[in-house]
């Protein structure tokens, strides 16, 4: 293997994925497995989980690919989970699972305020917290979180995605200044609007699909795979000098002007 290859392989590495059964986080996860990491893929979506699971297996090896049904936000599963990872080395964390619950701001509930920071905010700062402590031991590690195109623009109807989003590019910033002397680095990845079931209802609008292309230079919506080579970059050697910083991977949409 030539220098340049090792750089981007992820050879002998660990990645734990979460919300990684479907679309942009199982096309995450299929990377990791190209560059040669086992992968740890956690989802409470068990059906798609499991057949996400073995179709990796029968491409990649059984050794290669394991899945842990767990609802993060469950006090009881969530430390179970937490027991189970910590029983290995884990190189490189990506904290994808989110969800989002629309609603106008003066109409939106406490309860999809507080289940939307809980998901998209809390889970990764505690994911974080306790991977950066197995990764302090090793000396080093890759931490990538997934906001959005919302951690810097305001969408309307949205105002907890937006909220958890625009703070989570934060959080990283901090984590990344409390983690670099421990040789882990911290990053964000936000993808724009990108085709999966999460965005299904304004694919299925033709006159908004349009309208989201048109935002975009390269005038198309993501597809999932598209995340993949910028998620390998950062959890390999190819960006050891990297660290706090935000990758969007939006077609264009932040840098399109008039």
């Amino acid at each position: 293997m030539s220098r340049l290859e090792d750089m981007f392989s992820l050879d002998g590495r660990t990645a734990v994925v979460t919300g990684g059964a479907r679309g942009n986080g199982k096309a995450i996860a299929e990377g990791l497995l190209i560059a040669n990491s086992v992968v740890i893929i956690c989802d409470i979506i068990k059906k798609e989980l499991d057949e996400t699971v073995s179709e990796f297996k029968n491409k990649y090896g059984v050794s290669k690919i394991c899945g842990y049904t767990c609802d993060l936000t469950n006090a009881d599963d969530f430390s179970n989970f937490l027991s189970y990872i910590g029983l290995g080395k884990v190189d490189i964390l990506v904290n994808n699972a989110g969800i989002t619950k629309g609603n106008s701001f003066l109409d939106y509930t406490d309860e999809d305020w507080k289940n939307t920071l809980k998901i998209n905010l809390d889970v990764p700062y505690k994911l974080c917290q306790f991977v950066g402590n197995i990764m302090k031991k090793q000396g080093s590690g890759s931490i990538i979180n997934i906001t959005s195109l919302n951690a810097e623009q305001g969408f309307f109807c949205n105002p907890a995605y937006v909220a958890s989003k625009g703070a989570l590019k934060q959080l990283t910033k901090a984590i990344a200044m409390d983690l670099g002397k421990y040789g882990i680095r911290v990053n964000n990845v936000g993808p724009g609007y990108f085709k999966t079931k999460m965005t299904k209802k304004s694919w299925d609008d033709l006159s908004l699909r349009k309208e989201r292309e048109n935002r975009t230079i390269l005038g198309r919506w993501g597809n999932p795979e598209d995340l993949a080579g910028v998620v390998i970059f950062l959890a390999s050697d190819a960006s050891s000098y990297i660290t706090g910083q935000d990758i969007y991977v939006d077609g264009g949409w932040l840098a399109k002007g008039i």
